[in-house]
């Protein structure tokens, strides 16, 4: 559960300016956190931070950031300066190609890694390590079902999401002793504006069981101290078509890290 002394007194939203992102914004103010709410277009975070601080009281502050960009772990920081930043959320990544991988030049792919991967991992050094070192704070790292294995039209996109739920589960088992949340949210198809402009631009119906922006907010915010995973739309212990439920591959994690003592060292 979200703990403004845990979680708090600000986050950080990578990926903030509607969808989850938003949900996440305005749930985090009613429990009296404020966001850092970072996306690349200026106007809609603003108008968020305005929203929120009608509805809560609550700052928040904006600022435009093109995630896409080598540098946008350096612009995150620089925003963040000086303030107590109790979790971290990286929401953005959606494929926004929806292309097999050679019909598009390598630089398209590159920039997706910039987004996914680079920066998260940057951030997550930064804010992790102050983390630690008071020990309290979280990491929520959106991911989605696509981190289960590749498939034809999102070979980058699921490489992506597999490396950040390995990366998740093993810096969940780093933070965790040191009283830092971390979990992966591996989610199903939600009902977000930007899935909504890539099937119309595909002339695709959309699909019958969206998942819905706040309840997902409300989910991942109940079990962030329940990591390392969270499998959208399936209970802790329950594997359905995977080879393994969340509370499975919380068990694996932990006997990987017993054995690997050995080699490594505590």
């Amino acid at each position: 559960m979200i703990d403004p002394q845990r979680h708090g007194p600000w986050a950080v939203i990578a990926g903030a300016s509607e969808g989850t992102g938003k949900a996440f914004a305005k749930a985090l103010a009613r429990a009296g956190i404020g966001s850092i709410l970072i996306a690349r277009r200026e106007k809609p975070l603003s108008d968020l931070a305005a929203e929120i601080a009608d509805e809560t009281g609550i700052e928040c502050i904006c600022a435009a950031i093109d995630l896409y960009a080598p540098d946008t772990a350096d612009h995150i920081i620089k925003t963040a300066g000086d303030r107590e930043i109790g979790l971290f959320i990286v929401n953005a990544g959606g494929d926004p190609e929806g292309k097999n991988f050679l019909d598009l030049p390598v630089e398209n792919w590159i920039d997706q890694v910039n987004r996914g991967v680079l920066a998260p991992l940057q951030c997550c050094q930064h804010f992790g390590t102050q983390m630690t070192a008071r020990g309290k704070g979280g990491i929520i790292l959106v991911g989605s079902g696509a981190c289960w294995g590749g498939a034809a039209n999102m070979a980058a996109y699921s490489g992506i999401k597999s490396f950040m739920l390995n990366f998740a589960e093993g810096l969940w088992a780093e933070l965790q002793p040191k009283g830092v949340d971390v979990l992966y949210a591996a989610l199903g198809t939600t009902d977000t504006p930007e899935l909504r402009r890539f099937m119309a631009a595909k002339n695709l119906p959309l699909p019958d069981d969206l998942a819905d922006p706040e309840a997902v907010a409300v989910r991942l915010f109940d079990e962030i101290g329940n990591g390392p995973v969270l499998i959208w739309g399936q209970a802790d212990d329950e594997a359905g078509r995977l080879p393994m439920s969340a509370a499975g591959r919380r068990t694996r994690t932990l006997a990987i890290g017993q054995a690997t003592k050995r080699i490594f060292g505590k």
